[in-house]
């Protein structure tokens, strides 16, 4: 065949279709504009600035030493699913079986396993905003169609059970949210909890995917799930992992608690694209969910004291309006009052995508626009960082916004 007559390679339309996480889009960007040697404060990423617990680390070695190097079951070692067992026993009374706990390749692709194996085309999601970015790609991933219930920050970026209740159809399959939440760091209390299941029992069809892999990241001192409510274990699949409280996130470990016949499904998609997550890094998960939680309380004391700099010094910002978050690590401003005003360098800020950017390119902090998460008022900042970079960063967008008139 002649070179003339040769097709043009192409990409799938799934990938044509699929938007890049604006988190990595923006965390990459910062790392551009570093790699050019300018002074970035990168604010972008949802990750721990802590390193891994001691205790953790020298577990992972003595499980290679010990020659922990060979593949696990698809749905995780029994060790780390005992301990997972174990966890939900003693921290809200939940009992689970082994069969009913499928350890991943990180939580995210807990999430993706869930949505491959309980979405058809036409089926529909609720998604309470803001959202993980993730949520939306997922499920638009696997054909079906992600239904939005929005809030705003007036509502703690929460959504009453009304709002939505207003959004199920016959074609809803689950609700799916994380408590505390990324990116506005809100957290649903049990009050909260109980009138979100009260709704949900009018509707037995709905499921619930409850993300929690912020569990320990929370400063009200307690985590409520919804899954320990009445009648809502049956119908709940939890998600946790070990990248946030425990400041793992390159070692790549989440896990789903739920019905049997949904791990079982989620095992099977898993089994056909990674398999079991890592060994040795199982092994050392499991002496971190068993072990002294010294280590992830220091964290948490740190996160707070970090929230609290951050909201005080986002506050003497005129026209942003901020929140007080219980959880989590980020701040979520609500950014509109600077939409149509324009800098004196000629930059001007239409919405939270042109805000973000503006950021970057004018003050040198990476952030991600709330565009991403369901929220286009609102870009989320995280103060997963020093005291020194929060107080420079924050320094930086006070100036860069008295620039917009």
């Amino acid at each position: 065949m002649k070179e003339s007559q040769l097709s043009t390679p192409t990409v799938s339309k799934l990938v044509r279709d699929m938007e890049e996480s604006a988190t990595l889009k923006m965390a990459s960007m910062a790392r551009e504009l570093k790699a050019q040697g300018l002074d970035i404060i990168d604010l972008s990423l949802g990750e721990p600035d802590f390193d891994t617990p001691h205790h953790i680390k020298e577990a992972a070695k003595i499980a290679l030493d010990e020659g922990y190097t060979k593949y696990t079951p698809v749905n995780g070692l029994v060790e780390l699913r005992q301990a997972i067992v174990d966890k939900l026993a003693r921290e809200y009374n939940l009992q689970y079986s082994l069969n009913e706990i499928v350890v991943s390749n990180g939580a995210k692709q807990s999430v993706y396993n869930l949505c491959r194996a309980l979405l058809d085309p036409g089926d529909e999601v609720i998604l309470p905003a803001p959202y993980w970015v993730s949520y939306d790609g997922i499920v638009k991933m696997v054909g079906a169609t992600p239904v939005v219930i929005p809030s705003s920050i007036d509502d703690d970026f929460k959504c009453s059970p009304e709002a939505i209740e207003a959004g199920i159809t016959e074609r809803t399959k689950f609700i799916l949210y994380s408590s505390p939440c990324n990116p506005s760091g809100s957290v649903l209390n049990l009050e909260e909890l109980e009138a979100l299941a009260a709704m949900l029992r009018r509707h037995p069809h709905v499921y619930v995917i409850s993300d929690e892999i912020y569990q320990h990241i929370n400063f009200t001192n307690h985590h409520y799930t919804i899954a320990a409510l009445e009648g809502m274990k049956d119908r709940t699949v939890i998600i946790n992992g070990m990248a946030k409280g425990y400041a793992m996130t390159g070692w790549r470990l989440g896990y789903t608690a739920g019905p049997e016949w949904i791990a079982k499904a989620c095992t099977k998609i898993q089994g056909q694209v990674t398999s079991g997550a890592t060994s040795f890094g199982q092994k050392a998960a499991a002496v971190g969910l068993a072990a002294d939680h010294g280590p992830t309380h220091d964290m948490v004391k740190a996160f707070k004291s970090r929230r609290d700099l951050i909201i005080r010094l986002l506050e003497e910002i005129p026209l942003l309006r901020v929140n007080r978050p219980q959880g989590a690590f980020y701040i979520f401003p609500d950014v509109s009052g600077y939409f149509g005003k324009t800098s004196a360098t000629g930059y001007h800020v239409k919405d939270a995508d042109d805000m973000s950017l503006f950021l970057l390119s004018e003050a040198h902090v990476s952030t991600v626009s709330g565009v991403a998460f369901g929220n286009p008022d609102c870009i989320r900042l995280s103060y997963a960082t020093s005291d020194a970079k929060i107080k420079d960063a924050a320094q930086r967008i006070a100036e860069a916004l008295s620039t917009l008139a």
